[in-house]
């Protein structure tokens, strides 16, 4: 039996977004999709009778989506349940199960992140398996994959898997490396020493070596290569997937913060998330100190 498309609902015109990503989705891959809500009663009082309000609610949004999904794709096997308890923790236990992850972006985008932490960043973080996160503005028919690189072996795992979706859909590929510059107010400050030239031609290497090959594993494969100078990785990758069917990226890089759950990169590019975005987790990456 294949393994499901799981996707987080709550009603709001994002989750909307992603529920329709994912019968899209299912409906081309014919694998079953679940639908879930998880309704969060850890902070309400049983001296309230609020579990019956928010039972009542869920199931009113469950009969929605149910019949939302059999006019849309009624060719595809789909199931909506309803769970108690935060949505990360719910939807990290089925995770284990999961195909894929599929949530809505957040509507609201703080400078610091804001409310996005609450929902897709948790979600990612903990996921067993790759998690797609899908704006509220999403629009089907588009074409390309875009996938970041940056010569981490999460990053390879991205590569790998964008290089699998554009394949099997017949798209193209396009590879991003942001090169990773020295701070610019070092650079006005230190003597010209041709090092950002040394590190433009490294960063050449890491781009042309992540992508060498996917020749061997998809021969028919249209690839592009891209080298960004001016932007960093998070708003070079949202400029090339502005117009892209999806973005792949690694769950975490090679930067400094090697010890946080999710890289910088994938952070900053959830709080704006240009298209559907896959974060893979294919397999658990050792990292030293």
């Amino acid at each position: 039996m294949k393994k499901p498309i799981v996707v987080g609902i709550n009603g709001s015109a994002a989750s909307e977004a992603a529920l329709a990503w994912a019968l899209e989705r299912a409906s081309s891959h014919q694998v079953p999709v679940v639908a879930v809500h998880a309704a969060d009663d850890r902070w309400i009082s049983p001296e309230f009778q609020y579990h019956d309000l928010i039972r009542d609610r869920a199931a009113e949004l469950l009969k929605t989506v149910e019949a939302d999904a059999a006019l849309k794709a009624p060719d595809v096997d789909f199931h909506a349940q309803l769970h108690y308890g935060s949505p990360g923790a719910v939807l990290r236990e089925m995770s284990a199960a999961a195909a894929v992850i599929v949530i809505g972006s957040h509507t609201r985008q703080w400078t610091d992140g804001g409310p996005v932490t609450d929902r897709a960043l948790q979600i990612v973080s903990a996921s067993d398996c790759p998690v797609v996160v899908v704006p509220r503005e999403f629009v089907p028919g588009k074409r390309g994959v875009v996938v970041g690189v940056d010569g981490s072996e999460e990053s390879l795992q991205a590569v790998n898997f964008a290089a699998a979706e554009a394949d099997r859909e017949g798209d193209e590929l396009t590879a991003v490396l942001a090169v990773n510059r020295p701070i610019r107010w070092i650079e006005r400050e230190t003597p010209p020493s041709g090092l950002n030239k040394v590190i433009e031609e490294e960063e050449k290497i890491v781009l042309a070596e992540s992508v060498a090959g996917l020749r061997i594993s998809f021969p028919d494969l249209v690839m592009h290569q891209r080298l960004e100078k001016s932007l960093d990785p998070a708003q070079a990758l949202v400029e090339h997937a502005t117009s892209a069917r999806i973005l792949v990226i690694g769950s975490r890089g090679r930067g400094a913060f090697a010890r946080l759950i999710l890289g910088s990169t994938a952070h900053a590019i959830l709080v704006r998330v240009p298209c559907p975005t896959v974060v893979t987790r294919l397999h658990k990456v050792s990292h030293d100190d």
